[in-house]
């Protein structure tokens, strides 16, 4: 067989495995599409539910791209969710390795961490106008308050799965707290970090869009409550589709971080 005949083998073989890897997710696109049309027309052309239509959504979703009126609000909201994130990290992380290392302060600060956890974020809702008032801070204080704990518990977790033995082998070489913390700690807890920022972005997205719907006057919550008020429902709906690609792209961007940083996993 031929060099060429064999290369043409290859890319024919590829391709059939990248349209069988490919297919499944093409089906449940297009089943689900199915089931969104039937349902927007169960009551008639004339109901209300029309006006959720995939056509009528997608050509809202058209204008809204082609005039940018939507730009400022998905920026507004990405800000909004990073700064959460970031917020939630640099408290949770550093939180979690001081509750893995001093056993005595997480017994001390258990019953009251495991009782705020159980809070939904959204709950603190009114208070969180009350001190921060009006605008972004509040939001900030939401998306923070509900990725701490993810973060916190996920790296609390790696804490204290870390082999003893690590730390007796570096403290047999003179190892101080701070360099047992960066050559010990650091690189056996990365995995579940990561794992605890990528549910951190999950919950983070989820208590935004609420969050923007009191007290703001941009982003993707407060575009919704626009949309219903002026009954313009099919920019509603092209809205609510935007807030899934949006937070199905964090959820990748995050996958990919986890990924990357952690090849050992993929063998």
């Amino acid at each position: 067989m031929t060099v060429p005949a064999v290369a043409g083998e290859v890319r024919s073989s590829r391709l059939a495995h990248a349209w069988r890897r490919a297919l499944p997710p093409l089906l449940g696109v297009l089943l689900t599409l199915l089931v969104w049309h039937w349902w927007s027309l169960s009551r008639g052309s004339e109901s209300i539910l029309a006006a959720f239509s995939p056509a009528a959504s997608a050509h809202s979703l058209w204008q809204l791209v082609a005039t940018g009126a939507l730009l400022p609000h998905i920026l507004v909201s990405v800000k909004r969710v990073l700064v959460g994130l970031l917020i939630g990290t640099l408290v949770g992380v550093p939180l979690g390795i001081l509750l893995g290392t001093q056993a005595w302060l997480e017994r001390a600060t258990a019953p009251v961490l495991q009782l705020v956890r159980m809070i939904s974020p959204l709950s603190w809702m009114p208070i969180a106008i009350m001190v921060f008032g009006i605008g972004d801070a509040p939001v900030y204080f939401l998306v923070g308050i509900a990725t701490l704990f993810p973060m916190m518990l996920n790296t609390r977790s790696a804490i204290a799965q870390v082999d003893r033995k690590w730390l007796l082998a570096v403290r047999s070489l003179g190892a101080n707290r701070w360099e047992q913390l960066r050559y010990v700690y650091l690189p056996a807890i990365l995995t579940q970090v990561l794992t605890g920022f990528r549910l951190a972005v999950g919950l983070a997205w989820v208590v935004l869009v609420p969050a923007e719907m009191l007290g703001v006057s941009a982003g993707l919550g407060y575009y919704i409550l626009d949309t219903r008020d002026r009954l313009a429902y099919g920019e509603m709906m092209a809205v609510i589709l935007v807030i899934g690609v949006l937070g199905y792209a964090f959820d990748l961007t995050a996958r990919l971080l986890v990924a990357r940083w952690t090849p050992h996993l993929r063998t």
